[in-house]
């Protein structure tokens, strides 16, 4: 299939936070990958940021395993089964006395303990790949101590700090509040979570936006894109799921879901479940199904018109993609 995108160019990136939405944009990048697009820098907000770290270095494959294996005790210090039973409000699987003593503890202390995130991050992200990566990393957060806005240019941060700042774009409220950097920051997708001007400010003019529309202020909505300047985007069809749906099964359907949304933003290829390659104009494929009418069992004493033999064809093939389709969803539920 042609690309539909300029190859020879090279592509800022912008990624936006949104919690375990985040599965998406790896699945588009392995997209973006295979089709050869050439990444000189990425803009990253929350989770968009820890993903940006990843595309910063080029490793796709750790990418791909950290959200293939991603649950709630990786994220906060709890158990998946007492966090799964907090956000859907089921108790029977689970100690309730033991589950209030730790939700106290958790007002008590002011928020989660995300020991488990930094872990991860300091496990996934490779801080001297980052600073030889020929590609650039910025991240948005906000300042708590300064009340502002702050945009990170990765590369330029102290020795031994770049976990720190990974962090404090990813600072959701209800984390236990500490100090990173010697500073205290909050979540930077909630002040600037699609910060395509950060891209737009550093020079860039050709950007490829991929959304998750996750929780925050959405800066496209008042942005003025310069008139020498591509903004393209990719987005989700389809309901991506919670931000803080951390469980493999939803990873992995996010991950296909990126992956496909961005095939058809390279390929230009139609469908919103299936994806197909339709170069032709309509009466192509209207005139194909026609020739397939002597495959099809119809009812010998009816008589078809050209244009009732379409619907029954049409009808039939819908009913086909309905019950895959149902096919699908069930195993997805199961």
């Amino acid at each position: 299939m042609e690309c539909r995108i300029d190859l020879e160019k090279e592509y800022g990136i912008v990624l936006e936070g949104g919690g375990a939405r985040g599965a998406y944009q790896v699945g588009a990048w392995r997209a973006l990958r295979e089709a050869g697009v050439k990444i000189r820098g990425i803009a990253g907000a929350s989770v968009g940021a820890l993903n940006g770290a990843l595309m910063c270095t080029d490793d796709l494959e750790k990418a791909e395993h950290v959200w293939e294996n991603l649950t709630y005790s990786k994220v906060v210090d709890m158990e998946d089964e007492e966090a799964h039973a907090l956000l859907k409000r089921d108790f029977t699987k689970v100690n309730t006395g033991e589950l209030l003593k730790k939700f106290m503890k958790v007002l008590t202390d002011g928020g989660f303990d995300i020991s488990p995130l930094r872990q991860l991050i300091s496990d996934a992200v490779d801080e001297e790949k980052i600073r030889s990566s020929d590609r650039e990393l910025y991240v948005t957060t906000f300042s708590v101590d300064n009340r502002r806005e702050e945009v990170i240019d990765i590369k330029s941060v102290p020795d031994g700090e770049i976990d720190d700042m990974l962090m404090a774009s990813a600072y959701f409220l209800a984390f236990k509040k500490e100090k990173l950097g010697g500073k205290r920051y909050m979540d930077g997708g909630g002040f600037n979570n699609v910060p395509i001007n950060v891209l737009i400010e550093q020079g860039y003019k050709d950007i490829i936006v991929i959304r998750i529309y996750g929780l925050g202020f959405d800066t496209t909505r008042t942005l003025k894109v310069p008139d020498d300047t591509d903004v393209r985007y990719i987005a989700p069809r389809q309901d991506l799921g919670g931000i803080l749906e951390f469980n493999k099964k939803r990873c992995c359907y996010n991950m296909r879901l990126g992956y496909f949304d961005a095939q058809r933003f390279l390929h230009g290829l139609s469908g919103r479940r299936y994806y197909i390659d339709a170069p032709d104009e309509e009466e192509y494929y209207l005139t194909k199904l026609e020739t397939e009418a002597e495959k099809w069992k119809v009812n010998r004493f009816q008589v078809y018109t050209v244009d009732s033999l379409r619907e029954a064809i049409i009808a039939k093939y819908n009913e086909m993609l309905t019950d895959r389709t149902t096919e699908q969803g069930e195993e997805e539920t199961t």
